[in-house]
C-alpha cells in the first residue's frame, strides 16, 4: 500500500532503541507531530505545535531500520504530540504492522473514537493513556483546550474500553506543578477497578525545545 504523504509527513522523530518507553519491552519509538491540546507544561511543544520546524524522518530509512532490527525489538511505541490527531493514522499503523511487532500507542484520551477504531482493527496492542488530573482542572492543565465536561465524557469512554480490554490499557499521570496530593487521588479514583495509576515526576526540560518521551523525559532520537 502506498502511504499518503500526509501520514509520513507527521513522522518527526525516531528513537531507534529504548528500554523505558514501553515498560518491560525494548522498543523503537516513533514520534508524530501535532496535538489537540495546549498544555502549558508540555515537554514536546515543538513537536506538538510546530512540527514543521523539525525534520521529517525519511520513510525508507525508518522502514529499513525496523526491517533489519525487528529480531532485536519487542515492540514499537507510537507517541507524539498526539497520535490520534494524525490524518490516516490507521494507514501508518497498518504499514508498521507489517514488521510483525507489537505496537503501543500513547494518547491523551481526548479522541476516544480514534482509540476505539485502532483497537477494533487490531492496529495496536497496548494504549498508554494520560489522566492529567481531576476533571475540573482540565481547562487549566490543557491550555483551555478541553472543558471539564468533555474531559469526563472522553475518559469515561476510554475507561469503558479498558474495562472490556484490561490487558490493552494502562494509565499514567505526570505530577505537573499545580497538582496536589488530593488532585492525584481524585484522578486515581476515576480508573476502572483493577487498574493502577502510574505516576511520573515532572522534570523541567533540559534544553530549549527539548522533546523528551513520556516515560523518562529523554530527548527524541534520530533515525539511525
Amino acid at each position: 500500500m502506498t502511504q499518503p504523504q500526509s501520514v509520513w509527513n507527521h513522522v518527526r522523530g525516531f528513537e531507534n532503541y529504548s528500554l523505558c518507553d514501553w515498560p518491560g519491552r525494548p522498543c523503537s519509538v516513533i514520534f508524530l507531530g501535532g496535538c489537540n491540546l495546549r498544555c502549558p507544561t508540555c515537554h514536546n511543544g515543538t513537536l506538538a505545535w510546530d512540527m514543521r520546524s523539525l525534520h521529517v524522518m525519511p520513510e525508507k530509512e525508518l522502514k529499513s531500520y525496523l526491517r533489519n532490527r525487528a529480531a532485536w525489538l519487542d515492540g514499537i511505541t507510537i507517541t507524539g504530540g498526539e497520535p490520534t490527531c494524525v490524518p490516516a493514522l490507521g494507514e501508518l499503523l497498518y504499514e508498521i504492522r507489517k514488521f510483525k511487532l507489537p505496537i503501543k500507542m500513547d494518547s491523551n484520551g481526548m479522541r476516544p473514537e480514534i482509540i476505539e477504531d485502532v483497537l477494533s482493527f487490531g492496529l495496536a496492542d497496548v494504549f498508554a493513556v494520560d489522566v492529567k488530573g481531576p476533571y475540573h482542572k482540565y481547562p487549566e492543565l490543557t491550555g483551555n483546550a478541553v472543558s471539564e465536561v468533555a474531559a469526563r465524557a472522553n475518559l469515561d469512554k476510554v475507561f469503558a474500553m479498558a474495562e472490556a480490554n484490561p490487558d490493552a490499557f494502562y494509565f499514567r499521570l505526570t505530577k505537573v506543578p499545580g497538582l496536589t496530593v488530593e488532585d492525584i487521588e481524585t484522578a486515581r479514583s476515576y480508573l476502572p477497578s483493577g487498574f493502577s495509576l502510574k505516576l511520573q515526576d515532572y522534570v523541567e526540560p533540559r534544553r530549549e525545545n527539548a522533546q523528551p518521551d513520556h516515560e523518562t523525559r529523554r530527548p527524541v532520537g534520530n533515525v539511525v
